[in-house]
């Protein structure tokens, strides 16, 4: 066997700035990490959960049945609390199907035009779940509070990293380095745990096998 001894773990995402970011922040896990490009002929599930968790247990259940592995899935968005929460699970899709970042970003600072500093603050959630052939092995949820800024401001990072400044920072995630944002962001301490929950998953599964 190689070192990954023949597991592959599936990331049960489409979005290429999410795979770079998972991707990095598995480094050294003993998998060999794949991705929805890797397998194109199968068909996206519908994200229509009311919750994080639910949409990210709806894509990992589902392409764990499609393609028999470990597969990882999340999903992740912005909670303003101006907005009462929004746009949450509607976060890539904000301004509309079909939007792009700016698109998002334009309408969240019209939105938030009225608004002080002080009634400015949000949270980005990201909840993963980890399946293997079907059957849930856990699930768990990162999240980094900060505030929305007045404009746009840097050039790093994707979505509404342009806007947001986390808490005990006075500058937005697209203006962090990479491994700073990492460290810190709700996707960064979501995978942390799911890396944890998905070692010890392979230690558990390696012991049943040698028993047998």
């Amino acid at each position: 066997m190689n070192r990954h001894d023949g597991i592959e773990l599936v990331l049960g995402t489409g979005n290429p700035h999410k795979r770079q970011e998972i991707a990095a922040l598995l480094k050294g896990a003993p998998v060999r990490v794949l991705s929805l490009a890797d397998f194109p002929e199968i068909p996206e599930p519908v994200e229509n959960g009311r919750t994080f968790e639910s949409n990210a247990a709806k894509k990992a259940s589902y392409y764990s049945r499609k393609w028999g592995r470990l597969t990882l899935a999340d999903d992740s968005g912005l909670m303003v609390d101006a907005l009462n929460g929004r746009p949450g699970v509607y976060s890539a899709r904000f301004a509309g199907e079909g939007c792009t970042y700016d698109d998002n970003n334009r309408k969240l600072l019209g939105l938030l035009s009225h608004k002080s500093p002080s009634q400015r603050t949000a949270r980005f959630v990201c909840s993963m779940v980890l399946y293997n052939a079907g059957r849930r092995v856990g699930s768990v949820k990162g999240e980094c509070h900060g505030k929305i800024a007045l404009e746009v401001a840097g050039g790093g990072g994707f979505g509404y990293d342009p806007l947001f400044i986390p808490r005990g920072f006075s500058k937005t995630f697209a203006e962090l380095s990479p491994r700073t944002k990492n460290r810190i962001s709700h996707r960064g301490k979501a995978l942390q745990a799911a890396k944890r929950l998905l070692l010890e998953y392979l230690k558990r599964r390696k012991s049943v096998q040698a028993s047998r």
